[in-house]
């Protein structure tokens, strides 16, 4: 894991033909910008689908929120799978603005991996 920001720290790996995002911490309006070019950076470099695990986030606010939106759309337009993993707290304020199914929010890691192989 590298450190974004002050507040939100961030890696990946390669697992069964995708990338693994993996972060902890805070993703707000301060850590938004690293967060988004850290993913697009990785993602410009392979041609994987994305899943953005985010079970040790501790708070997600709208620019958070903007942020994976703007990710999704990033992987739609390239014609990559994209999916979010998150804690009770990040499903909580992904289901209140009604963007699970946009983000294709799933409960845990390895029900992402499933779906990205079927």
């Amino acid at each position: 894991m590298q450190r974004l920001t002050v507040s939100l720290r961030g890696g990946f790996e390669q697992r069964q033909g995708c990338l693994v995002f993996h972060f902890t911490g805070q993703l707000d309006a301060y850590s938004e910008k690293q967060f988004k070019t850290y993913v697009e950076d990785v993602l410009n470099a392979n041609r994987s689908s994305a899943v953005i695990e985010l079970s040790n986030i501790d708070f997600l606010d709208s620019s958070g929120l903007g942020a994976l939106v703007q990710l999704a759309k990033y992987c739609k337009d390239s014609k990559r799978s994209f999916i979010v993993v998150g804690n009770a707290r990040v499903v909580q304020t992904i289901k209140l603005v009604r963007l699970e199914e946009f983000l294709h929010l799933v409960p845990d890691l390895n029900t992402a991996l499933t779906q990205l192989a079927a």
